[in-house]
């Protein structure tokens, strides 16, 4: 059995709160009452009615101010508010649907009218909480589906890596250190939480299309043919055409980083010899983190480089790599994050 309707009565009148809750008790409703409006702001902070009762005319603070409270309060603007007052004039009740209040009753309050507004009130109300319960519900099931997507998404993404590593594995520790570089980089720019959170799982998938690379030139030690090194440059299209059927905003981002992360800026780099802000930011993004890590990295050409040198070939240059390679912006901040740069490289050593 459900429990009755709660009621609040605000009026500086106790003989109108007596008569009010004399017809709404008989009915089966609880009440509380109020004399005044900074009374009824008191109760509101304890107790919620389901229905409030509102005169207009009471001094200090009148019914119009306290509805006014009540509506800017998250916690209390869905409880219906009928006004009840003696005005009749056009302006008051305009300017009591301007506050917020749903319903009036005029005085002396007729107990049929009364019994038939507090009803409907209170079954809006109930109509109210259904809906807000419903959609509480559906929110919920939606951040769970939601959650489940992307366990599902990032599960894809790990065994597609998997698969590289397998390939080529040197890659292994290096795609976790990419993931924090990059996710390190674009909260220093100042990107949201989600922009943060997506380069985080998308970029280690810039180099997945190295599984359509021979082995023999994948895993070739010492320098290309120039034949042999046009074939490892097509693991950028060859990454982006197997991560651009994917639907999640992981893979969506994944294959703009696979395709253009070794574009340059100067337009010297590869597949497609863009430049500038014609390659995609987070392909720039990734595209200094790439470099960092390989030089810090033992390469079948180098040994691993001390992460002050590699520090000082990517903002002064040397015979590979020049700081017109890069993003002058996304070099600026390279500055601010290479010392944690350091930290992540130490602490997901090969």
């Amino acid at each position: 059995m459900s429990k009755p309707a709660l009621i609040q009565i605000v009026d500086d009148d106790l003989r109108n709160i007596r008569v009010l809750e004399a017809q709404l008790k008989a009915e089966g409703y609880d009440i509380m009452i109020a004399l005044s409006g900074k009374e009824c702001l008191a109760q509101l902070q304890e107790r919620l009615p389901d229905l409030i009762l509102l005169d207009i005319m009471m001094p200090e603070m009148d019914g119009f101010e306290v509805a006014g409270h009540i509506k800017q309060d998250a916690r209390t603007k869905a409880i219906p508010v009928i006004m009840v007052t003696a005005l009749e004039d056009r302006d008051s009740r305009l300017r009591a649907l301007h506050m917020g209040a749903e319903e009036f009753l005029n005085k002396p309050v007729d107990r049929s009218e009364l019994w038939v507004r507090v009803r409907n009130m209170l079954r809006l109300k109930e109509y109210q909480n259904f809906l807000a319960e419903h959609n509480r519900l559906l929110e919920e099931q939606v951040a769970q589906r939601t959650q489940e997507l992307q366990a599902a998404y990032r599960d894809t993404i790990f065994t597609m890596v998997r698969a590289a590593e397998f390939k080529d594995e040197e890659t292994g520790a290096h795609v976790q250190r990419i993931s924090y570089y990059c996710r390190d980089m674009a909260q220093e720019m100042g990107m949201d939480a989600r922009f943060c959170e997506e380069i985080f799982h998308a970029s280690p998938m810039h180099d997945i299309g190295k599984i359509a690379i021979p082995d023999a030139v994948l895993l070739k030690p010492g320098g290309f043919t120039p034949e042999e090194w046009a074939v490892m440059k097509s693991h950028a299209a060859y990454g982006a055409k197997i991560l651009e059927r994917g639907g999640s905003p992981y893979t969506r981002m994944g294959t703009e980083i696979a395709l253009s992360h070794h574009e340059r800026w100067d337009g010297s780099g590869y597949p497609n010899r863009i430049r500038g802000e014609a390659i995609p930011f987070t392909a720039r993004l990734m595209n200094i983190a790439d470099v960092y890590d390989a030089l810090r990295s033992r390469r079948p050409y180098k040994p691993p480089f001390t992460h002050e040198r590699a520090v000082e070939i990517i903002t002064v240059g040397d015979s590979r790599t020049q700081p017109g390679h890069f993003d002058p912006q996304v070099l600026a901040f390279f500055g601010r994050c290479a010392e944690r740069w350091r930290d992540i490289h130490d602490s997901h050593a090969d």
